[in-house]
């Protein structure tokens, strides 16, 4: 125990930080912060690489490496040199163990060390019968554990006091007990399952205010940038410290078509990095447009790197390699990579509308069109009849006369996020599978393995069940069926992902992680090599206990757009809370084990230094606020508000300006807008904040429906949605003032002044 905090009549606190002990106490007392395996570094446990000499007991699992457990060695050697050589018989043990709990799995339970803004004990937790053993025989030893004076002066000669101070409260997590606790021990070291199976992952959040991101992407080029696309067509870099630069990458949403309309699935959708970029600068993107004669088309076009900025691509170096018709605004696949063969895969969607309804087969069946089919091409030279690109030599299907040439597989309906397995680091197996998530009709979401020349069944089957049962009883035996298929009370749009081959996370190792954009759900699933089989299981985020790291969070906006891999190949996300593609409520969070990591130091990386031109804008979170700051927003109400709309008067010149990069402004030339404003289904955040914030009148209903003069309906869940809008919330009509329009863009800034 820190005794700075000690005064006579017990622990002391001082008043800036009561809300945070409020906060925490409520947080005990709901049962969420029991102790659970960490270290005093704040982060999970690890496998020692190397044998422990001193430490033993913690060699297989625990939070020292061979350097600490060289430490506690020599630390121990010097209290004893102080020691007679009975003491050494007598006091040498538990000295040992209580220098060793360093090394504890349990090691912040022990010191007190759960939560960076508490005081770390000096000596470890003991338990009652065990701490009043070491003081009957060792309490002389007590002056060479520990420097703090308070405790020399109280506790030397006083076995109930220095006891009581270094008991605590849970016995089953005090030493030597936690070592006996058959519970907490069994499965030391492992993903931790609730009783329904669910694996208990934690996230950090590492971008957040992003407009729909579609997709993440590193350059392999040993900068471990990272490029974020959202859907209205730009690109923004994140550097390896988490900022950001205030430039994009690249923006060509003046092109792209995309609107605010929810679920509307065109825009910027795919993007890959050319596997020599680090020496071409060629990427390559995929998105809608609409060509002159008002047909909306999908693009694939190739672009280059700014010569004079390596943060820049250069729009007017984009080379058009295909473009396809679509016949619907839905199903326009959107996903771009390149494979180890160094041909590019692309992925495209069956044409749209509903049971792919062209033809006599469909497209998806239909060999001659590109629409519903995984594609290959080489993107290194021309053909001769033309094409801005070569049709590789074995594609299945170049002897075909009924077939494209381009056509790698068929049967696909709307593959929504693909990736290439980096395979198992030691023995290199799975190395080059391509994943994919398959968007389902009406039944089932499916997962497959793309095999060249394969036929995955669309129409004919959806999931491993027929859809057209005419074709599906007239269909090859050949089919190639999912390895996994869930039915529509699990979710109803797959999003596709990645297998983790990281390095942080050792037991997530082989794991195929993915998720449903409808639903929210996160799932895995874990080959079985003898079987040929998968298995699945659910990935729960929000146990606040397993979660309780600094830095981590459990909770996530719902709608799962899309997986990453970094450099390095760790796992994340990307999901936001209401998905229109001008809404800026995405965030990307990145996957954590709360049960395992790496040992420190092996997972280091030496990140190429790049040059910015650009200003740099440091990450803020926005999961980071802490209970304390709602507690005091909930009583607080009429403060809050009348300093907010001060805020508001204060910085509108600046707000109004920041609103449209960081909130997703409309530009004055949009043609969206007027979509945008007559649709009952469509919002602005920021503008139901206000309305919020205008129609509350300080109510204490923790629910509401208030009307304003302009007839909008707002809807909010709690006091909070002052802070964060509720995602259910509607817009009004636009009204025909000029009045509105200055109001409007004085309000919009309410949520970013939050923040």
């Amino acid at each position: 125990v820190d005794m700075r905090n000690v005064s006579s009549s017990g622990f002391s606190f001082s008043y800036p930080n009561f809300f945070f002990c409020f906060s925490i106490s409520l947080l005990c007392q709901a049962g969420m912060l029991w102790g659970h395996p960490q270290c005093l570094d704040y982060g999970p446990p690890f496998q020692p690489p190397f044998h422990l000499e001193f430490c033993s007991a913690y060699e297989t699992f625990g939070c020292c490496d061979q350097d600490q457990d060289n430490s506690i060695a020599a630390k121990y050697w010097d209290i004893m040199d102080y020691i007679d050589p009975q003491g050494h018989q007598l006091c040498g043990g538990y000295i040992k163990d209580i220098l060793c709990q360093e090394c504890s799995p349990y090691a912040a339970h022990l010191y007190d060390a759960e939560n960076p803004q508490t005081p770390i004990r000096n000596l470890p937790g003991l338990c009652f019968d065990y701490c009043s053993e070491f003081h009957f025989n060792c309490h002389s030893a007590i002056t060479l554990l520990t420097n703090d004076k308070n405790i020399h002066e109280c506790c030397e000669k006083n076995k109930t006091r220095f006891c009581n101070l270094l008991n605590i409260q849970d016995q089953d997590y005090c030493y030597p007990n936690v070592l006996k606790n058959t519970d907490l021990n069994r499965n030391l070291g492992s993903v931790v399952e609730d009783p329904k199976g669910c694996l208990q992952l934690c996230l950090t959040e590492v971008a957040n205010g992003l407009r729909n991101p579609v997709l993440m992407l590193h350059a392999n080029d040993n900068t471990h940038r990272m490029f974020v696309a959202e859907q209205v067509g730009i690109i923004w870099v994140y550097l390896p410290d988490g900022s950001r630069l205030e430039e994009p990458f690249l923006d060509i949403k003046k092109i792209v078509v995309a609107t605010p309309w929810i679920g509307d699935e065109r825009g910027f959708l795919g993007m890959a990095f050319h596997p020599q970029y680090k020496h071409n600068k060629k990427f390559y993107i995929y998105y809608s447009y609409m060509d002159k004669k008002k047909v909306e088309k999908i693009r694939i076009s190739e672009l280059k790197v700014s010569v004079s900025d390596v943060n820049k691509a250069d729009p007017h170096s984009e080379r058009t390699l295909l473009e396809l018709e679509e016949p619907a605004a839905n199903h326009n696949g959107g996903q771009l990579l390149f494979g180890l063969d160094g041909y590019m895969y692309l992925f495209t969607g069956d044409g749209g509308k509903a049971g792919d309804p062209f033809g006599k087969f469909g497209n998806a069946q239909n060999k001659s069109s590109l629409l519903g089919k995984v594609l290959r091409i080489d993107v290194a030279g021309k053909s001769p009849n033309g094409k801005p690109y070569c049709i590789p030599p074995d594609n299945p299907f170049v002897s075909d006369p009924k077939a494209l040439p381009e056509v790698y597989a068929y049967g696909v309906r709307n593959m929504w996020r693909c990736a290439v397995d980096r395979g198992d680091p030691v023995t290199h197996r799975g190395r080059g599978r391509i994943f994919c998530g398959d968007v389902g009709q009406n039944r089932f979401e499916e997962v497959d393995i793309i095999v060249k020349g394969g036929n995955y069944g669309w129409r004919a089957k959806e999931g491993f069940e027929c859809y057209d049962l005419k074709l599906c009883h007239n269909s090859s035996l050949d089919d190639i069926l999912p390895i996994f298929a869930y039915g529509h009370t699990v979710g109803k749009s797959v999003t596709g992902g990645y297998v983790y081959r990281g390095c942080e996370s050792p037991n997530l190792r082989g794991l195929y992680i993915f998720g449903d954009f409808m639903s929210g759900r996160l799932m895995a699933l874990q080959e079985d090599e003898r079987k040929n089989k998968w298995k699945k299981q659910d990935i729960c985020i929000g146990s606040t206990k397993a979660c309780a790291f600094p830095g981590l969070i459990s909770s996530y906006n719902k709608f799962i757009i899309s997986f990453a891999e970094d450099e390095a190949g760790e796992l994340y996300f990307m999901a936001t809370s209401y998905p229109s593609a001008y809404a800026p409520h995405g965030s990307i969070y990145k996957f954590v084990d709360p049960a395992r990591r790496a040992p420190p130091g092996k997972c280091k990386r030496k990140p190429i230094p790049v040059k910015t031109r650009s200003k740099r804008i440091p990450f803020a979170p926005l999961a980071s606020r802490s209970f304390g700051f709602y507690f005091i927003l909930w009583h607080n109400k009429k403060l809050f508000l009348l300093s907010l709309l001060r805020g508001v008067l204060k910085w509108q010149n600046r707000c109004i300006l920041d609103s449209q990069r960081y909130l997703g402004a409309y530009p004055p030339d949009s043609n969206t807008c007027p979509f945008f404003w007559h649709r009952c289904n469509s919002q602005d955040t920021c503008v139901a904040a206000a309305y919020i914030c205008r129609c509350l009148k300080l109510t204490q209903q923790p629910s509401f429906c208030c009307k304003s003069s302009l007839g909008a309906c707002v809807f909010a869940s709690s006091m909070c949605t002052i802070a964060s809008c509720h995602p259910n919330a509607y817009l009004p009509p636009r009204p025909q003032s000029n009045s509105w329009a200055k109001e409007r863009q004085a309000l919009i800034c309410l949520r970013y002044l939050i923040w």
